[in-house]
């Protein structure tokens, strides 16, 4: 393990937030009541009406003398303007970007901060996959175009997430900002505890460096007794998680992977991850695939152990990204979950094997072009690490 890892901590409070009218507000409410504190840790943030109202309420609380600190990666703000970033500066709003884009980097501009955090007064954490763009959540509508969750935090668990932002903050002032220097924690992977309510963790990548959150599913997968469900959009995992999922549906596992349907924002990287269907159908694995919008969410739920947060455990992800989720054994959570999934599940097509065969011949085609692309890529970055 190349970094130190959290524990285990007791004593929390979970609400799993579904879709961005549902967030949201929870978000801008918890801002807004903020009394000391505010740190917001993003990959996508884009001008718009819901980016509007998120700089409303830090510039507010900052007028209020709450210390406000932001850490948007350079790259997937490029559509966050020049305007609204004035307008956080001007109202006393600390704001820095991760690793700036730059030709001389080349590869290196790939290193991206994928994490999604808010964090006030050291009190309450939220946490999953959204970002800040109109997407997620659009002021006045009941409604959105990516299907998104988050996890609404309270506890001891809260420390930790705040030492994450924190070194990272600070290492962010460095050039190579995507590889702290200090550990923390343990020094390995704790063992699950029993089942128990409020039980949770956090688990993080550091762009290849530390990847705790990999090693974590690993045990999971290996371990589950009963169901595996999986939801991720763009399905490129690695050659260990696709064998892990086969031998649990061997084993008689119910596994269920949500994937993204048509509505997706990246076409390519769904054609890609078909190649992987065939081996996953025989081995006894159920696909199902989201059609109302795009599914932007990252949920993996083994048994009663639940997995929510930005990682979608592909092997882009895992290379260069900063990656958190929120690990949880908590009664109430779980329940929460699975009413999720089945009702995604309801909502989706499932793809049987025989379907699957007689899909059409420009649906192949599209399969084995972008498979091809993205074994070029990997392997030539294998060769270059």
């Amino acid at each position: 393990m190349a970094g130190a890892v959290f524990p285990w901590r007791d004593g929390n409070r979970f609400e799993l937030l579904v879709d961005g009218p549902q967030f949201f507000p929870r978000m801008l409410q918890a801002i807004a009541n903020a009394r000391e504190q505010v740190e917001l840790e993003l990959y996508l943030v884009e001008a718009g009406a819901c980016a509007e109202a998120m700089v409303q309420a830090l510039v507010q609380a900052a007028e209020r003398g709450v210390r406000v600190r932001c850490l948007f990666d350079d790259y997937g703000s490029l559509a966050f303007t020049l305007s609204l970033r004035r307008r956080l500066s001007e109202a006393g709003v600390e704001l820095r970007l991760y690793n700036r884009l730059s030709w001389r980097r080349w590869v290196r501009n790939l290193y991206r901060d994928h994490r999604k955090l808010l964090l006030v007064d050291q009190a309450l954490a939220v946490v999953g996959g959204t970002g800040v763009t109109d997407e997620f959540w659009t002021p006045g509508h009941d409604s959105s175009e990516w299907h998104e969750v988050m996890v609404e935090i309270s506890g001891p668990l809260v420390r930790d997430w705040q030492l994450l932002f924190d070194r990272q903050w600070l290492a962010n002032r460095h050039r190579r900002a995507w590889k702290p220097s200090s550990d923390f924690g343990l020094p390995r992977l704790p063992r699950v505890p029993p089942m128990g309510d409020g039980m949770g963790r956090v688990a993080y990548a550091d762009a290849g460096q530390h990847r705790d959150i990999l090693q974590s599913l690993f045990r999971a997968l290996n371990s589950g007794q009963q169901r595996i469900w999986l939801a991720t959009p763009y399905f490129l995992p690695t050659w260990k998680i696709r064998r892990s999922l086969r031998k649990a549906a061997a084993r008689g596992i119910d596994v269920r992977l949500l994937l993204t349907g048509p509505r997706t924002d990246h076409p390519s990287v769904r054609y890609a991850g078909h190649r992987y269907y065939p081996r996953l159908l025989k081995a006894g694995v159920k696909i199902f695939e989201y059609q109302p919008c795009f599914l932007h969410l990252k949920m993996v739920l083994v048994d009663d152990w639940v997995s929510i947060g930005s990682c979608n455990f592909d092997h882009w992800n895992l290379r260069f990204n900063l990656e958190a989720n929120l690990e949880a054994l908590d009664t109430s959570l779980t329940q929460a979950v699975v009413a999720s999934f089945e009702r995604d599940f309801g909502l989706s097509q499932q793809v049987s094997l025989e379907q699957w065969q007689r899909r059409p011949l420009w649906r192949r085609i599209k399969q084995r072009v972008w498979g091809w692309v993205d074994r070029v890529v990997v392997n030539l970055l294998d060769r270059r690490g």
